[in-house]
């Protein structure tokens, strides 16, 4: 027995492992019968549960699908002017649940994010950059069989400029609103504050050939089933209650651990996103994702069904993404949807537990410029991480969530603390 108590269990209760069980497959085939039996004691197989799921989610595909028919947009898009004047239509705020992603029109004026896209430029220029870098510090998509085009830079000005914007923080709010942040008496997170999470930056240049990014998700890995605060979080899948499965509830997912790996995300995320500091079509080997938040609860389920080998999770295990294919989940992959053209100064999210991919492009039209923000509302998880931010920040380091490549330390013109305004403060916990 291997759970975190060194042995068995409590009637009933799941086992979990807390930190990277050292036998994984015997974890797994531990696991699997666990929530085998939990299941089943509710009165209800497994096959019954996974087939309740399969409806809700085929449910959901089928609308994708004729909405793509129908030459309708599939992603939700709202103007920033909406969000700030609190007049974003009911019927637009129900897709957005519904769909679980969003573009921003207009979230940072176009001239805005154009200057940040060529002072970006400048920055690494400037630093020689590019006479020093030696390559992807990580090959936590080799899971996906692909890799994106991605600048381990994470302090310039322009990137902190926007993580701490008026703007920013409006639309983190407003995306945040959309999850149950309170029950049992426990507020899981602030909707109000963001933590300031660091991310890196893509560039991609006019006439690039790019393989892509396979379909995958990142919330998590084995931690997902393994550790005690994601069985709670995930309860309703184990307990026989698996119509009431609401993938917009937060409980027990702020302050559970995640296993380490390279790339892990420490923060717990309402909604991955990006901001485009180019325009970008469609068709230029942009983002996917399967906009059915429900999702999640098919691809967790997906492993106790009996054509999978009993060690194996659908192909999930530590130190690669989560990811999604048509050996184990050609159903979700059907409904694959690109976002809509985007412009310099739109922004697009994603629920964070959202599958989601980036198409390959031969001779790309135009640049693919984007810097990666996320919304992270302040919660116990993302308070302990910013910790880490802090010092990152100060010394000019590589975030302790990404590869420890440091490229920043000893480079001219990074963004200063003198230049923090309230909202960047609050969002390292300052």
């Amino acid at each position: 027995m291997t759970a975190t108590t060194g042995s068995a269990p409590p009637a009933g209760a799941l086992p979990h492992w807390e930190t990277t069980p050292e036998d994984l497959p015997a974890a797994i085939r531990e696991i699997k019968a666990a929530l085998r039996a939990r299941i089943e004691a509710s009165g209800r197989g497994v096959r019954e549960v996974f087939a309740a799921v399969e409806r809700r989610v085929a449910a959901r595909v089928a609308e994708i699908e004729a909405e793509r028919r129908r030459g309708e947009s599939v992603w939700p898009v709202v103007d920033y002017t909406d969000i700030e004047n609190g007049t974003v239509s009911p019927r637009e705020m129900a897709r957005l649940k519904r769909r679980g992603c969003l573009v921003v029109r207009g979230h940072f004026p176009r001239e805005q994010a154009l200057a940040w896209d060529t002072g970006i430029v400048d920055y690494v220029e400037r630093n020689r950059f590019f006479e020093t870098y030696t390559g992807p510090g990580d090959d936590f998509f080799g899971s996906v069989g692909s890799r994106p085009e991605i600048y381990p830079v994470y302090w310039s000005p322009a990137q902190m400029e926007a993580r701490q914007s008026d703007r920013m923080a409006r639309v983190q709010s407003f995306l945040n609103s959309f999850w149950k942040h309170t029950s049992d008496g426990v507020q899981w997170f602030d909707p109000e504050r963001d933590a300031l999470y660091p991310d890196r930056i893509r560039r991609r240049p006019p006439g690039t050939d790019s393989e892509g990014l396979g379909a995958h998700c990142d919330p998590g890995t084995l931690d997902l089933w393994m550790t005690e605060a994601y069985q709670k979080a995930f309860r309703h899948l184990w307990d026989g209650s698996v119509e009431e499965y609401d993938p917009w509830d937060a409980a027990h997912r702020t302050a559970g651990p995640q296993y380490p790996g390279t790339t892990m995300c420490s923060a717990f995320r309402t909604f991955q996103g990006w901001t485009a500091l180019s325009d970008m079509d469609h068709d230029q080997g942009v983002l996917h994702t399967v906009p059915i938040p429900e999702a999640m609860a098919l691809l967790m389920l997906r492993p106790l069904l009996e054509d999978v080998p009993e060690d194996d999770m659908c192909d999930v295990t530590v130190n690669q993404v989560f990811p999604a294919s048509e050996t184990w989940h050609p159903l979700l992959l059907r409904a694959l949807t690109a976002i809509p053209d985007v412009r310099a100064g739109d922004s697009v999210w994603w629920h964070c537990d959202m599958i989601h991919s980036v198409a390959p492009v031969r001779d790309q039209k135009g640049w693919g410029n984007v810097m990666y923000i996320p919304a992270a509302p302040w919660c116990p998880r993302n308070e302990a991480y910013a910790a880490h931010v802090r010092e990152a920040f100060r010394t000019g380091s590589s975030p302790s969530d990404f590869p420890e490549e440091h490229y920043e330390r000893a480079w001219t013109g990074r963004f200063t603390p003198d230049r923090l305004n309230e909202i960047g403060r609050r969002g390292l916990g300052l």
